[in-house]
């Protein structure tokens, strides 16, 4: 464990962060052929100066037996407490190797938003690896950001995501999660499950709790999401 937290700060010190909030979904790297979904992903951030919160309402449907595609709208309330539709994103999944193929799953995320308001863009491409250990399994997610646009100054950033999870029960695992950017090292508890209704109709929920260990002061996030899949 000592030689992982080692491994998240020397990243860390290489990492830039893509917009307020580092903490967001860990991906995992698999797809279901013909899998259709509607999803709600919801993250407040708290700190000494504000309190944001984010929403994403989301369809997606597998185009492939290895590719899902996903659109996503996406609302934000600012510090005056004004919620809106600020943004729109398009996501595709890919799913690289087939679960237990090799030593580890791998998979790809690349994702396209454009802000509402203005002509501002951002893309990035993640890598996800997904390893079993036990009844345990380790997820890890790492984006390279590309950002641009009206107010943006164009640059490249990045991101690093981990979940270090154990498989109680189908709908019961808790997790350890660890998030990464330019001046934040974020580390709290997760929870994710699967309730089966029948066949590929299925709940998923997801939630983590995470609290910036890099700074004094109060830097709290709370993320929560739900997926119908059918």
């Amino acid at each position: 464990m000592k030689y992982l937290l080692l491994f998240i700060n020397l990243l860390a010190c290489m990492i830039a962060r893509a917009d307020g909030m580092v903490v967001d979904k860990v991906y995992h790297p698999y797809v279901t052929a013909n899998e259709r979904e509607f999803e709600w992903r919801l993250m407040t951030s708290q700190t000494d100066n504000s309190n944001l919160l984010t929403q994403r309402f989301g369809y997606g449907h597998a185009v492939l037996e290895n590719v899902a595609l996903e659109i996503y709208a996406i609302g934000t309330r600012d510090e005056n407490n004004n919620f809106e539709l600020s943004a729109f994103e398009v996501e595709s999944r890919w799913m690289l190797t087939q679960q237990g193929e090799f030593w580890a799953d791998w998979g790809l995320v690349l994702e396209f938003e454009k802000q509402k308001a203005q002509d501002n863009f951002e893309a990035s491409a993640g890598i996800l690896f997904e390893k079993e250990f036990g009844r345990t399994s380790l997820t890890m997610n790492l984006f390279a950001i590309r950002e641009w646009g009206e107010s943006l100054d164009s640059e490249w950033e990045s991101e690093f995501r981990l979940q270090y999870r154990y498989r109680y029960l189908p709908e019961i695992q808790p997790s350890i999660e660890i998030y990464a950017g330019e001046d934040f090292i974020g580390i709290g508890p997760g929870f994710m499950g699967v309730y089966r209704i029948d066949r590929q109709e299925q709940i998923k929920w997801d939630a983590g709790f995470i609290t910036e260990v890099a700074h004094s002061g109060k830097n709290h996030t709370f993320r929560f999401a739900i997926e119908y899949e059918f």
